[in-house]
């Protein structure tokens, strides 16, 4: 492809997950020239109209080549990009791109960890590989964390993806508070210190062998006073959060980075410090990042000069 002017538009990036799509115009060295964000993802794209979806979230901006990562490469997405088995490089992702028929569009394959208790991961791969070329001195060795849904623990060595581990915080957090009688508990108007009830979740978290007989104090607290209904999420917050570092952190390893939503990765950092690990750094941008470096290593695009910000 003929390289194209610094400044002016070359890729259409997109993070295109279940529920909800990402999008960014990207300059000729990575750059985000405009952005967009829509409740589009793929099981809201009514008769898998997955060209309509694009074109309305895209419609101001030019024709261009453009490359998407999350579960838009699912058997539920527009087309089915296969997992690659750990070990998998940025350049092994590039490889493995898979074009939606009749489009200049590429789909970014998932990542599976092969094994008797087998994991996979859709998007993440992506963030990660942004996160290399953000920060080329994580390529030996690194822990990355990638809070949400489904929270995955990552180790990359040797500049490859090496495994993983998936915790499903986000979405017990969901469940717990739109189907339990703990979510019924919770109450809105003011609270007292929704920081301060997290924290106290981090803490009896922390110090339990388990999350199982502590889940009901966030229902026992309310009814006693500890906790105002209002902070009763972040207590519970708190104590799954906690139950996911407790485990991930048993793992032998380096203090870890975050990777995703900045007041998410936040939340994590404290809760990080509860167990004496402080300073957890966040990287920035790695979802988009990393659709820049894939795109570049596939030559979908001829940058000048990698520059993503």
């Amino acid at each position: 492809m003929a390289a194209t002017e610094p400044s002016e538009p070359a890729l259409v990036a997109l993070d295109w997950g279940t529920t909800s799509l990402r999008a960014w115009l990207l300059d000729g060295r990575g750059r985000v020239l405009d952005s967009a964000r829509a409740p589009r993802g793929v099981m809201q794209v009514a008769g898998g109209d997955f060209a309509g979806a694009l074109g309305d979230v895209t419609a101001a901006w030019p024709s261009l080549p453009a490359i998407a990562a999350g579960m838009v490469g699912s058997a539920q997405g527009w087309v089915e990009a296969p997992y690659l088995p750990c070990p998998a490089s940025p350049g092994d992702l590039a490889g493995a791109l898979v074009q939606a028929p009749g489009r200049e569009l590429w789909i970014v394959p998932g990542v599976l960890r092969p094994g008797d208790r087998p994991d996979v991961m859709r998007g993440e791969e992506t963030q990660i590989a942004g996160a290399l070329a953000l920060r080329p001195d994580l390529a030996a060795d690194a822990r990355l964390v990638l809070p949400g849904t489904h929270s995955k623990w990552a180790r990359v060595s040797a500049g490859r993806v090496a495994s993983f581990t998936t915790y499903m915080t986000g979405e017990l957090f969901a469940v717990l508070r739109d189907h339990s009688i703990l979510g019924r508990t919770a109450g809105s108007g003011p609270g007292r210190d929704g920081d301060a009830a997290f924290l106290r979740g981090v803490d009896a978290a922390r110090k339990a062998d388990g999350i199982a007989p502590l889940l009901f104090s966030a229902r026992a607290l309310v009814l006693t006073g500890g906790i105002a209904p209002a902070d009763a999420l972040d207590y519970l917050s708190g104590l799954l959060i906690s139950d996911e570092l407790r485990s991930a952190l048993a793992e032998p390893g380096g203090a870890p980075l975050l990777i995703g939503e900045p007041a998410l990765c936040a939340r994590y950092a404290r809760a990080l410090a509860r167990f004496g690990v402080d300073g957890a750094e966040a990287i920035p941008n790695a979802a988009v990042a990393g659709l820049w470096c894939i795109a570049s290593a596939a030559g979908i695009v001829s940058p000048t000069k990698t520059e993503v910000a």
